[in-house]
């Protein structure tokens, strides 16, 4: 008979959610270095001192637990970007703001990254499956949609651009130089993790996304 947890007390629920956010964390680690193919789940219960079966009392599967890490770190990005507070920002600081944002998480985030591009190699089918992920997701095209009007209102943004284009600009250069660092830096001999190579990276994005939505 699989495990199951002891009967549902407020103490006890503590602890399974306890349980379930250590499960989480560590199957994080182990999807991002070693993808959902080479995954282990009894490597994951053996780093939290459960059993493989409590695991599937809670996520169902392998693939169920995948799911739930992807929908963590996909609400993670997303709740942070909610407490930006971008309307008290002109537009321009405002998408400034966002921009900084998103290439400071990819940077200090790179198992985002790294789960991302495995999504990625299994064609979003597990992305497919959530329709909390396409819920969740749809908060920093209302914040980029927002800023855009506001922008266009103000007459500093003159170039017409659908929200969700200028979401994937945005997350095409930060996430690149994370995902590619180690191929990029060995071809090009450049650190890309160095201060100053940050740092620049970081103005020319800004500069490059504020001068395409201005319309320059």
């Amino acid at each position: 008979m699989p495990d199951s947890p002891p009967p549902a007390t407020p103490s006890r629920k503590l602890d399974a959610e306890k349980t379930r956010q250590n499960i989480l964390a560590v199957a994080r680690q182990e999807f991002a270095e070693h993808g959902l193919s080479g995954a282990r789940v009894d490597a994951i219960a053996a780093r939290i001192s459960t059993t493989k079966r409590m695991i599937y009392y809670y996520f169902g599967s392998k693939e169920g637990l995948y799911l739930a890490v992807l929908e963590q770190v996909y609400g993670g990005i997303r709740g942070l970007e909610m407490t930006l507070d971008l309307d008290r920002l002109t537009p321009i600081e405002a998408l400034h703001q966002m921009v900084d944002f998103t290439f400071d998480y990819h940077e200090e985030n790179p198992d985002f990254v790294r789960l991302v591009s495995v999504e990625n190699i299994h064609h979003g089918a597990h992305l497919k499956q959530s329709e909390k992920l396409r819920n969740l997701n749809s908060s920093v095209i209302v914040s980029l949609a927002t800023i855009l009007e506001r922008g266009k209102a103000a007459g500093q943004f003159h170039r017409d651009i659908d929200a969700v284009d200028l979401h994937m600009m945005i997350s095409a250069l930060c996430f690149y130089r994370v995902s590619n660092r180690h191929t990029f830096g060995t071809l090009f001999a450049r650190d890309m993790g160095a201060p100053a190579v940050r740092d620049r990276h970081k103005g020319m994005i800004r500069d490059a996304i504020a001068g395409f939505v201005a319309g320059n």
